[in-house]
């Protein structure tokens, strides 16, 4: 068995704050037995303030962006002297080789080793003006099995969760700085819309490709946005072995893959069972369709 957690928290500029919630995570992680640990995207120096046309930009100021860091500095290094053996998924702004280029990132690591990063893909809502794009998916080899890293926008694409299945990813850790609705928000935040889809998304991704699927949150509030938490752990049937709801706090199952895989994937095996020979739309960029649709959304 392999007892996995995902965490609900705030984490904002003050980088100190964040090491301090960390370390406590950490800790309560040790005390359950814990052997990976999903903390939410921007985990380190928080998320933007605000989305859309109003939102913290490259082009507008400097005041309220996120701290960039390198992978190989010494952010990324004071988490690993906390987290010891305890593989753990994290998100932060990852600064590019060019010293300039900005990404919204995550990497999954222990307190000796850096098994692989991430780049976001899909940006929602003007982040990027924040931040550059991502092109690809890895699945990375780690203590506790093969684990894939996505980021929160991400889950509302099959495509992404697919690539990872396909590369042989056991689990999939979704990290997330995911908020309410900004229009017509549910006074009881667990019925907002945008919770609803956040969950749905992460119950379905998990079921289509029948794998591990844990889901961390930011909660709480920062600048104009407002958390939905819910950060969970999802088995490959879509089923919700642990959540913690609207609140912070970590969600924590056991969870033993290769039997599950093995009674999962033993009947209807989705990957087996795939027709690639009638997904032809699919693989092919159509690109004036494309930009039909993105002149609609601006119009």
């Amino acid at each position: 068995m392999t007892t996995v957690a995902a965490v609900s928290a705030n984490f904002g500029r003050d980088l100190e704050d964040n090491y301090a919630t960390i370390r406590a995570y950490v800790e309560q992680a040790r005390e359950r037995g814990v052997q990976l640990l999903v903390f939410p995207e921007a985990a380190i120096g928080g998320y933007l303030s605000s989305l859309g046309n109003h939102g913290d930009t490259v082009k507008t100021t400097s005041r309220s962006l996120p701290p960039a860091i390198r992978l190989d500095g010494p952010e990324i290094q004071r988490v690993q002297s906390i987290i010891g053996d305890l593989v753990i998924a994290i998100g932060f702004c990852e600064l590019a080789e060019d010293g300039q280029t900005r990404y919204n990132a995550a990497a999954i690591l222990d307190g000796s080793r850096i098994y692989g990063s991430y780049r976001k893909v899909h940006q929602p809502l003007g982040e990027n003006m924040s931040y550059s794009a991502g092109d690809d998916y890895g699945v990375f080899e780690t203590p506790v099995g093969r684990v894939g890293l996505q980021i929160c926008y991400d889950k509302a694409f099959p495509e992404a969760a697919r690539m990872m299945a396909l590369g042989g990813a056991e689990i999939i850790a979704s990290l997330s700085a995911w908020p309410a609705a900004r229009t017509a928000t549910a006074q009881n935040l667990q019925d907002d819309r945008w919770t609803y889809r956040f969950n749905l998304f992460d119950t379905a991704r998990a079921l289509d490709n029948q794998v591990f699927w844990i889901a961390s949150n930011q909660s709480g509030t920062f600048g104009s946005l407002r958390y939905v938490g819910n950060a969970k752990v999802v088995d490959p049937g879509g089923n919700v072995l642990a959540t913690t709801l609207l609140d912070s706090g970590m969600a924590v199952a056991d969870i033993d893959v290769a039997q599950t895989f093995t009674a999962m994937r033993g009947g209807m095996f989705h990957l087996r069972d795939r027709r690639p020979d009638a997904y032809g739309p699919l693989t092919e960029l159509d690109a004036a369709q494309t930009a039909g649709w993105r002149s609609l959304a601006h119009a």
